[in-house]
């Protein structure tokens, strides 16, 4: 087999180059390969000076993370690092698309650094829950300051070339053919006997406020995750300890957070992404339809967002009012949120102004009679949606693809009242719209293959993260969430608080509780769905776990929008204060269902919230809802506000063990009824010892 890193000599430069498309990772053949290519160098008496360089798209774009926690093939990153920067010559890193983590590594120990303009680089690790283990918080704080290396390794983020080259990660930019450019650069270097330059005798020193005060900065963004804070601890280090000894303490804090259960899951996560993408029976070479074009129909706050991300993609949008009012109202908020936007910094005038003109407004439905792809965001009600598709199917040219918005109904049905239910899909776009990440990519029982593959790619292109789900009440996401959200009911029902059930979820990782949340959302909207759904005797039930959900919209308490809802809150401030008469309610409820109050347990309350979610959850597996039990664990990071180290509900069940979770909804059947039947599938992998990973 032969080597992915290859030598050459030109003129008085040894070049070295790695091909390990596509993204040249660190691979033990890589690694060794590098060590190879240094040695030959160091040998060839022809050579005064070495260029590292990337073939392909990119320079090495990290580590190869397949082989984490499997045992070390020598050389390691670090000796060959070691080996660069130890080098009797000097060694050029030429940079271009990527240098990240590993590779980024790799241009710090470098004598000299140049890049091609479009280049970035950075220290991604926190996000895969580790930190930088190959020198990262050593010698990057040695070159732009230990603040800056803070913000940079902390975040993760990529930096642009120019910005790098100001902060002196580089030493120069090359316009033009890369490799030309640093082989020049390199006989410059020769030319002027440049002295070789390492970054580890290099030293850095800062008040330790410095790191106490990024400490409490990062608190809140932060809560709950490792990784960060041990990234602050080793940047600390490099200025507390010499540099052998600070690259010591630097390994041992990367073992203890790859070794750490938050690492699983966002490595898990890392993946699951990736694999979300897939859809089984959809060949990779499907062909995709255009989509030059877009309409959206509704201009409200849900039809506003997603024509932002439209925009935000340079595709140009047609969007929909039946008033030219609620048109204008629609247009006028799109504008403000992208004025808000540049005043932040995050956006140009230009770049508003951009969109903007992207954007064309109506009322006239036969306006989108010539669109690629047309969104319905209007009321969530079934013959409102079938009126809305069967104009749409007399409208929108041959081969437009006809979407619904829909968060929970029947995909089918709409489609029925079309000819072309092949051209019918659902987007369930999460609100905001022009925020959440994840589209719910709904696929009917006509939706052509290359419809399907079509909105995967959209889905990229406007920044989503899809995921392809089947037809059912709720789809994947809001199908689990019903389970969840009907035990808290039943929790405060029994003897627990709001308050309580909120804070258990809270300190479990995600951004808020049930009922935190159902107040921020409104919790007039489920009210109303319930009123409309169900007869007064179906609320009278026993069994029926809206009555104090009920009871409280009853009397106006309609959330933060009303400053009162399961908490009050305070004018201009959303902070949620307990609330004695919600308190009182919960008490006259359970007078009235005869419910004798008890003390709940913090773990009981975990235990049945989460283990509610993991339960649906292999039902729509075995339903086929979902193609695969990561999918659900995307779905639930990116649309729920799971916590991304939790890995999602189901490979947190994995971590836990399928049988024990199995044990415990056994033991809360038996105690709360059938409500708690175990689903089938969870039921035979527990028997089998196995996890959901293994399907």
């Amino acid at each position: 087999m032969s080597s992915p890193v290859s030598y050459e000599r030109k003129g008085n430069v040894g070049v070295i180059t790695v091909n390990n498309p596509p993204v040249n990772a660190l691979g033990h053949a890589v690694r060794q390969g590098f060590a190879n290519g240094l040695k030959t160098g160091l040998a060839d008496d022809g050579a005064k000076a070495l260029v590292v360089i990337g073939g392909g798209r990119t320079f090495p774009a990290g580590a190869d993370i397949t082989e984490f926690g499997k045992p070390l093939q020598e050389p390691g990153l670090t000796e060959v690092i070691d080996g660069f920067e130890n080098s009797t010559k000097p060694v050029i890193a030429a940079v271009h698309g990527t240098a990240l983590g590993g590779g980024m590594e790799i241009v710090l120990g470098c004598h000299f650094r140049v890049a091609a303009t479009t280049a970035m680089c950075g220290l991604p690790e926190v996000k895969l829950g580790i930190i930088p283990g190959a020198g990262g918080t050593q010698r990057l704080p040695r070159i732009v300051g230990a603040q800056t290396a803070l913000e940079m390794i902390t975040s993760g983020n990529f930096i642009k070339a120019p910005k790098a080259l100001k902060m002196g990660i580089f030493d120069e930019l090359i316009e033009g053919d890369l490799e030309e450019g640093a082989v020049a650069f390199a006989e410059k270097v020769i030319a002027e006997n440049r002295p070789i330059r390492k970054v580890s005798e290099l030293s850095v020193e800062a008040d330790s406020d410095v790191f106490e005060n990024f400490r409490k900065g990062i608190a809140r963004k932060s809560r709950g995750y490792l990784s960060p804070f041990k990234c602050i601890d080793s940047v600390e280090n490099a200025t507390k300890f010499p540099f052998d000894e600070g690259m010591a303490k630097e390994r041992e804090i990367f073992i203890e957070c790859l070794s750490s259960p938050q690492s699983a899951g966002q490595r898990f996560m890392f993946f699951a992404e990736r694999t979300a993408s897939k859809v089984n029976d959809v060949p990779k070479d499907t062909p995709l339809r255009d989509l030059k074009t877009a309409g959206v129909l509704g201009a409200g706050t849900m039809g506003g967002g997603i024509a932002m991300n439209f925009l935000n993609a340079g595709i140009p949008v047609t969007i929909v009012e039946m008033a030219q009012e609620a048109l204008d109202k629609g247009i006028g908020i799109i504008r403000t949120n992208y004025e808000n936007t540049a005043k932040k910094g995050r956006l140009t005038q230009e770049q508003v102004e951009e969109r903007m003109a992207l954007l064309t407004g109506t009322t006239d439905m036969n306006d989108l009679a010539s669109v690629d792809i047309v969104i319905e965001a209007v009321f969530e009600n079934m013959e409102v949606k079938k009126d809305v598709f069967a104009k749409l199917n007399g409208i929108c040219k041959e081969g437009a693809i006809l979407a619904s918005n829909t968060s929970t109904l029947d995909v089918n049905e709409i489609a029925s009242v079309t000819d072309r239910p092949q051209d019918v899909i659902g987007l369930h776009f999460f609100s905001p719209a022009n925020v959440m990440p994840l589209l719910e990519i709904v696929r009917g029982a006509g939706t052509a293959k290359d419809v399907l593959a079509t909105c995967m790619k959209m889905a990229k292109k406007i920044s989503k993260v899809g995921v392809v789900v089947g037809v059912c009440e709720g789809f994947v996401g809001n199908r689990m969430l019903h389970g969840y959200l009907t035990q808290s009911q039943r929790m405060i029902e029994e003897g627990a608080t709001p308050a309580q059930v909120d804070k258990v979820i809270f300190d479990y990782g995600l951004a808020m509780g049930p009922f935190t949340m159902a107040d921020l959302a409104g919790n007039d909207v489920g009210w109303r769905i319930r009123l409309g759904k169900l007869s007064d005797e179906e609320r009278a039930e026993r069994s029926y776990t809206g009555t104090i959900a009920d009871r409280i919209c009853d009397i106006g308490r309609f959330g933060q929008k009303t400053s009162k809802g399961w908490y009050d809150y305070k004018t201009g401030d959303r902070t949620p204060y307990p609330s004695d008469e919600v308190l009182s309610i919960i008490e006259d409820v359970r007078r009235d269902k005869d419910i004798n109050a008890r003390s709940i347990e913090d773990d009981e309350i975990l235990k049945r919230c989460i283990y509610a979610l993991v339960n649906e959850g292999a039902k729509i597996l075995e339903e086929g809802i979902a193609q695969r039990s990561s999918d659900i664990d995307v779905i639930y990071i990116y649309g729920y506000g799971f916590p991304p180290y939790r890995g999602g509900p189901m490979f947190y069940a994995d971590q836990v063990g399928l049988k024990n979770v199995y044990a415990d909804i056994c033991k809360f059947q038996e105690t709360h009824g059938d409500v708690w039947e175990p689903a089938p599938l969870l039921k035979k992998l527990a028997e089998e010892g196995k996890s959901f990973s293994d399907l």
